[in-house]
């Protein structure tokens, strides 16, 4: 059932019920922002709060209201929720805890969710939600929140984070703040579809601890999408759930956090590491929306800076491109023969003070091909130093924009060198203050436009009891959907041994049953003839000996497996294959489905990239073959979505014509 918000996120009368100090505080905010609707304190023996009229009940209201926040014990909380819902309110916000996050409030969120019905309620357990356009405060405590006319809306989990996060000093306009607590109803994709509704949203920021309802994350990346809303993550937490699993290697290495990474580029929702980040992100989109591409200028009055910003660039995926003849020319018109020209530019201080220079200067620099122009200004402490001399930097910043439309941002290297009121003139002005160089450079690696992908999401299925296939098992499984696998013989040892007195070497030999079976002892290869094969199994444990062909002709030894995280969806991870995949930790992880051109991209992201295109003149593996070997993995997974745990090629053997399963496992439930 879809929930309509309207109401709760944009109320026009607000019931306060409970006459604690939280609900007092309420009240206050609600006053202090000159909510210009109706405010209704709900309390059994108060005649008046805040000044204001109180009622008895919620039955005694003037009218259904259109959101209310309910401050009062947890048992209390599920009958004031029931009556709101009989009444026709718009939404409430359950305050109390002791619900689903502890283990015997199991039955009262049972019991709350049953008393909402059709009503939406935020939480519980949470602050509720800040709007600062209409001063619709249903919100606890004191916050920094401004009346804004447009801004990002801000959506967490956590209570004490939001506040934080209104506390920012950064000039970042916040429009709204929900706090999703144990999202017992609304889950946070829920109610960042509802703020996509507000054309007055510039971008949304989310702090996540853990997803819930996959398919609303789809719908929501689509909306966003489809609006040119953009959104921005700041993912935190590692679950178990992707663990349970630990007998492959995949299991281990595509853990919950590889799988939250692969979701959200599955969404196209930019990541995020920190809070100072996700605020410098979120103003860069509110105030030039996602970059085009990664190709930045740099402009400072100081070598130190030019050097600084062309290290911490390195490594992140930002490029400062050779500067133009234009630019060249035009730069060297406005300083003269003593600057030495190029990106990121010096432009020493011979035209400080001379707003028409600095602005000629400014805006040679600036280019179509540019994403982004960073021009680094610090400014001075204004308890105990004069920043009217940096007014001309302001001026000639504002005038360059005005006069190229390019996208300029003013970055502080510190992050409290970009003063408050600096930064809101400069957002005025179309110009994206910037607070800390490594923010800044975060932020347009983490800005740069991103496209959702179109497949739908493969929910993982409820999991069961699962068994281990044979490998040979797996390996015919796997065979079926388009793996190419080895010529390959089961049975006894004698059996074995007489397959191999007719068959040409050399082969490889394994005891049956056993995982990871080169640290176990239960492989070896090489062996030429039908008495090496004896003797090796000889030597071996297990009644049962799988015997194959040996690929002679490797270039690479690649891991493709999928482990099923129940919080994120069917995780296909690829990497570094055989004895190296723990030794260099060399792996990329996204979502089944994955088309082809995005499972290339993943493979040439790996480390060892160059050795399958021919590092250093040699042999180039068969990179078709390798997507074909991938493809047919998620083939598999895609026809039995309902039985499969995990699966795992590791080493897939890469040759100049062909890639090869050599090894395959498969945990795969009956039901």
């Amino acid at each position: 059932m879809t929930l309509s918000l309207d109401r709760l996120l944009r109320p026009r009368t607000i019931a306060v019920i409970g006459g604690g100090a939280w609900c007092q505080s309420v009240t206050e905010q609600l006053v202090k922002a000159e909510f210009s609707g109706d405010i209704w304190p709900v309390h059994p023996r108060a005649e008046n709060i805040c000044g204001l009229k109180a009622y008895p009940t919620a039955l005694d209201l003037p009218a259904p209201p259109d959101a209310a926040f309910i401050g009062i014990n947890r048992d209390a909380t599920v009958g004031a929720v029931e009556r709101l819902a009989r009444m026709g309110a718009g939404g409430a916000v359950c305050f109390a805890s002791g619900f689903g996050e502890t283990d015997d409030g199991q039955n009262a969120n049972s019991r709350l969710l049953n008393a909402a019905k059709g009503m939406p309620i935020l939480g519980p357990n949470c602050y509720g939600m800040i709007n600062a356009l209409d001063g619709a405060m249903l919100w606890p405590d004191q916050h920094g929140c401004a009346p804004v006319d447009k801004g990002v809306a801000i959506l967490t989990q956590s209570s004490n984070i939001a506040i934080n996060i209104t506390m920012q000093q950064r000039g970042l306009p916040i429009a709204y703040v929900v706090t999703s607590g144990n999202q017992a109803q609304l889950s946070m994709a829920e109610t960042a579809l509802a703020l996509l509704d507000d054309n007055r949203v510039t971008a949304i920021g989310l702090h996540i601890e853990g997803f819930k309802d996959l398919p609303k994350w789809q719908e929501l990346s689509r909306k966003a999408q489809a609006q040119n809303i953009p959104i921005v993550a700041l993912k935190i937490g590692r679950s178990a759930e992707a663990q349970t699993a630990a007998i492959s290697h995949t299991a281990s290495l595509a853990g919950s956090d590889a799988g939250a990474d692969a979701l959200l580029k599955h969404l196209g929702i930019a990541r995020v590491y920190d809070l100072p980040s996700l605020i410098e992100t979120l103003k860069l989109l509110h105030v030039a929306g996602p970059l085009p591409s990664n190709r930045i200028a740099s402009i400072s009055c100081s070598g130190g800076e030019a050097s600084l910003i062309a290290d911490m660039a390195h490594g992140i995926g930002l490029i400062f491109p050779p500067l133009k003849q234009t630019q060249k020319d035009d730069l060297f018109a406005a300083l003269g023969p003593k600057v030495a020209l190029a990106n990121p530019l010096d432009y020493h201080t011979y035209i400080w003070r001379d707003v028409d220079a600095m602005t000629q200067a400014f805006s040679a620099m600036i280019d179509p091909d540019l994403a982004i122009t960073f021009l680094i200004v610090d400014f001075p402490r204004a308890d105990i130093c004069d920043a009217s001399d940096w007014e001309c930097v302001i001026q000639s910043a504002i005038n360059t924009k005005a006069a190229t439309g390019g996208t300029i941002a003013m970055v502080a290297t510190l992050p409290e060198l970009m003063p408050e009121n600096v930064a809101r003139q400069l957002i005025g002005a179309g110009i994206i203050p910037f607070n800390g160089l490594h923010e800044a450079l975060s932020a347009a690696s983490a800005a740069q436009q991103v496209t959702p992908n179109d497949a739908d999401l493969l929910v993982p299925a409820p999991s069961h009891p699962a068994d281990i296939m044979l490998e040979a098992e797996a390996k015919a499984a796997l065979q079926i959907a388009g793996l190419c696998v080895p010529n390959t013989w089961v049975g006894s040892l004698d059996a074995v041994t007489n397959i191999a007195q007719n068959q040409p070497g050399p082969f490889v030999l394994k005891s049956l049953g056993t995982a990871h079976k080169s640290d176990s002892g239960g492989v070896a290869l090489s062996l030429e003839t039908a008495a090496d094969v004896q003797r090796a199994g000889r030597e071996m444990k297990g009644p049962s000996f799988l015997l194959e062909d040996m690929i002679t002709d490797p270039i690479a030894e690649l891991l493709v497996g999928v482990t099923k995280d129940p919080a994120h969806g069917y995780i296909l991870t690829i990497g570094a294959g055989g004895i190296h995949t723990e030794l260099h930790n060399d792996t990329i992880s996204t979502l089944i489905p994955a088309g082809r051109e995005q499972l290339k991209e993943c493979l040439l992201q790996l480390k060892m990239a160059p050795i399958l295109t021919g590092y250093r003149n040699q042999p180039q593996a068969n990179i078709n073959a390798i997507l074909d070997a991938i493809e047919a993995v998620q083939t598999y997974v895609l026809q039995n979505p309902s039985t499969i745990e995990e699966v795992e090629i590791n080493p897939l053997i890469a040759t100049q014509t062909r890639a090869i399963a050599a090894d395959a496992l498969i945990r795969k439930s009956n039901d």
